[in-house]
């Protein structure tokens, strides 16, 4: 390549392009960098805890960094990475040349800079101090940042919802000959359950956000009590959208997995059709479930008995997933190459926060840890155990085949171990300040109440995953200085993306693939047709 086409090829990133590749590429990237950031956040929280002391931050400054952080982790890292993902891989998958709206595409992604700029912004108008949760009174009040982080995850949202449109449109519209449904990649089933739900539960998040922005801006009173507003009329639009959104930023996590397995175990994936109809049965139940959040608020005993067992019949789906992911492992000639750790590392961390989540469904026990550190640990084993190691299990699976280079071996390894301690280290100990009575949203506690050993290690391992993630990272730089080639397909997978070059041309397929399986590549396998052009990679 010359140096003027390299330089055409980087300055594509910079602007607007309708190729799904360039954009999935900018997600990522973009996603990454405010990853980067919410660390940081997290890292001044956990050092602010580690000691009963006020250390670094007063209390307002502390909530404004806990609300960026959280909001940041979930809008501008989980929710965004994943719809990279999917736009790099799902045209591919289904054996397509691009996505079914091109423009709408780059729309979806241009609106996210923007937005995340505002969220920044919020910081320096005043901050925005009510939490990720932005709970009422505090949210319609205080200073204007509060009403830049509204207009932030608005917009967030709506690049949501034209990403969804896109991804269902693109999915049922645009698939290779032969590719069912009940064919389509286990990744593809997730980005669609994810899809049904953008589309249906961002809406009533963003007309609550506009009636939280009206109350600040220009004086009505959806919320005020004085004046006949109903704060719990919030908590209900609030968590209608955000219980879902556990789902949205876990379904593509778990087609992740569902696609890993099966290539490291080296047999088909065990029970597909349950999977997939587990993903579908999770994004429905999952609006089923949302008041669990609210048994405090003094609902009646009917309705605080019903969101308690919709709360625990959803972890049914969930369980046949894990037992069919087991079963694939099962007695497979399992090679734990880092994409395999990091997927293993996903149903382990999953599984003890579903554990913790059953226990959350129970009123009693709801009632006495809730808003303690025991809440904060279970959505740690379900968000950073859930989608943090599926993502970096996606990184080192499909980065090959997105730069035509391997990442190392060695560092990978590296890489999970500290995560996978770090992260024990940081979260399992919540679980026990918080069964102790410490609550969270708090930037100082009194010393000898049984907290400072545990918070302390709390902060020991936050910054061993900081460490792993300068890892990764150093990781990445070392790969891409090498550039030790990956071929067509490192791994020996199995789905559409492997037939192509890595990285793939604009057109993705010189011609369109024909599908006679669940397993396309390996059904070519046994027919004797050769489809991979190199060797094995080595990360």
């Amino acid at each position: 390549m010359t140096t003027a086409s390299a330089s055409v090829s980087w300055r594509r990133y910079f602007w607007w392009n309708t190729d799904h590749k360039v954009i999935g590429v900018q997600y990522i990237v973009t996603s990454f960098l405010f990853f980067i950031l919410g660390g940081a956040l997290a890292m001044l929280v956990r050092s602010e805890l580690a000691t009963p002391a006020t250390d670094l931050l007063d209390g307002s400054t502390f909530n404004q960094v806990m609300t960026n952080h959280g909001t940041l982790m979930i809008f501008l890292w989980i929710l965004p990475v994943l719809a990279g993902f999917g736009n790099y891989l799902i045209p591919l998958m289904i054996g397509a040349r691009d996505m079914a709206f091109p423009r709408l595409n780059a729309l979806s992604y241009w609106i996210i800079p923007p937005a995340g700029l505002l969220m920044i912004a919020s910081f320096f108008a005043g901050g925005a101090e009510a939490g990720w949760t932005a709970y009422v009174p505090l949210s319609i009040g205080g200073p204007p940042g509060q009403t830049l982080w509204a207009l932030s995850v608005m917009l967030l949202g709506i690049s949501g919802i034209f990403g969804a449109i896109n991804f269902l449109t693109t999915v049922i519209m645009m698939r290779a000959p032969g590719l069912t449904f009940w064919r389509l990649p286990l990744f593809v089933w997730g980005m669609i359950a994810t899809s049904l739900l953008i589309l249906t539960a961002t809406p009533v998040l963003t007309s609550g956000l506009i009636m939280v922005a009206l109350d600040r801006v220009v004086g009505t009173h959806f919320f005020t009590v004085t004046s006949g507003g109903d704060p719990v009329l919030w908590q209900n639009l609030f968590w209608f959208y955000s219980h879902p959104a556990v789902y949205i930023m876990i379904l593509p996590g778990m087609g992740v997995i569902s696609e890993i397995l099966p290539v490291f175990s080296r047999k088909p994936l065990f029970g597909y059709n349950f999977i997939a109809w587990s993903s579908v049965a999770i994004a429905i139940l999952g609006f089923s479930v949302w008041a669990h959040h609210m048994f405090q608020v003094g609902s009646s005993l009917g309705v605080n008995t019903f969101f308690a067992a919709a709360s625990m019949v959803i972890a049914v789906p969930t369980g046949v997933k894990i037992f069919n992911w087991i079963a694939t492992l099962w007695g497979g000639a399992v090679e734990l190459r880092s994409p395999m750790l990091f997927a293993v590392g996903f149903i382990a961390m999953f599984i003890i926060g579903g554990l913790s989540g059953v226990m959350l469904a129970s009123v009693p026990v709801n009632w006495q840890v809730h808003d303690t550190y025991f809440v904060v640990a279970h959505l740690h084993y379900v968000l950073f155990g859930g989608s943090v190691f599926a993502l970096f299990a996606a990184f080192y699976y499909w980065l090959p085949k997105m730069t035509g280079w391997q990442l190392q071996r060695g560092w990978g390894r590296l890489h999970f171990w500290l995560m996978f301690v770090g992260f024990n280290v940081a979260f399992l100990p919540m679980h026990f300040s918080g069964l102790l009575g410490m609550p969270r949203r708090v930037y100082t506690y009194a010393a000898g109440q049984g907290w400072d050993f545990w918070n302390l290690l709390s902060t020991i391992g936050a910054f061993l995953i900081a460490v792993s993630i300068l890892v990764f990272m150093v990781n990445f730089v070392i790969s891409a200085r090498k550039k030790e080639p990956a071929y067509n397909d490192p791994w020996g997978g199995a789905t559409l993306e492997w037939t192509t070059t890595s990285p793939p041309p604009a057109h993705n397929f010189d011609e369109i693939p024909q599908v006679h399986g669940r397993d396309p590549l390996w059904e070519m396998e046994r027919a004797g047709a050769a489809h991979t052009n190199g060797e094995r990679a080595h990360a």
